[in-house]
């Protein structure tokens, strides 16, 4: 017996690991949908709903302070993580929660949820702003650097604003 002949039903076998017989099909996989890119439009639009001092950001500062950034952390929707965390929807979710991130101990054990307030102060000096955290990144000590990668990442991970309440109709 040739060797093909010998590989070959290891490579079905192979093809088809994890797949549920039940529901195989000879019908090839829909595509991954692409992530939604906002409009500079709709960037700029929620940029200006962002609270003072986020909506007077510059958007092209935050994306070249946040280059430092990126060899470490991805921030598009289903990105992976890497050294750091994928920052998509990192507004309001509780610090060392993204699930299947290897976080060190003193971030999985944080009492907080991350918001522009939060971020501003780890980005200001993380090592000081949770001692024993394995971030190395030293900070970011301008303050409108600060205010820009803020309002870059507001417009870039998916935050939607809060809107108030509906105020009742008087009786």
């Amino acid at each position: 017996m040739t060797r093909i002949a010998v590989a070959a039903p290891l490579l079905l076998a192979l093809a088809a690991c994890g797949q549920d017989p039940n529901t195989a099909s000879d019908a090839p996989a829909a595509p991954a949908k692409p992530a939604r890119v906002l409009s500079d439009a709709e960037k700029a639009g929620l940029l200006a709903s962002l609270p003072a001092p986020y909506n007077a950001g510059d958007l092209d500062n935050g994306r070249r302070a946040f280059a430092r950034c990126r060899s470490c952390h991805t921030i598009g929707e289903g990105g992976p993580d890497m050294a750091g965390p994928n920052l998509y929807g990192v507004f309001g979710r509780k610090a060392g929660d993204r699930p299947r991130y290897n976080y060190s101990n003193a971030m999985r054990t944080a009492t907080f949820t991350w918001d522009a307030e939060k971020l501003d102060h780890w980005l200001q000096n993380p090592r000081t702003f949770l001692p024993g955290n394995k971030m190395t990144f030293p900070g970011l000590p301008d303050a409108t650097d600060r205010r820009d990668v803020i309002a870059f990442l507001k417009v870039e991970t998916g935050y939607t604003p809060e809107t108030e309440a509906p105020t009742p109709p008087a009786s």
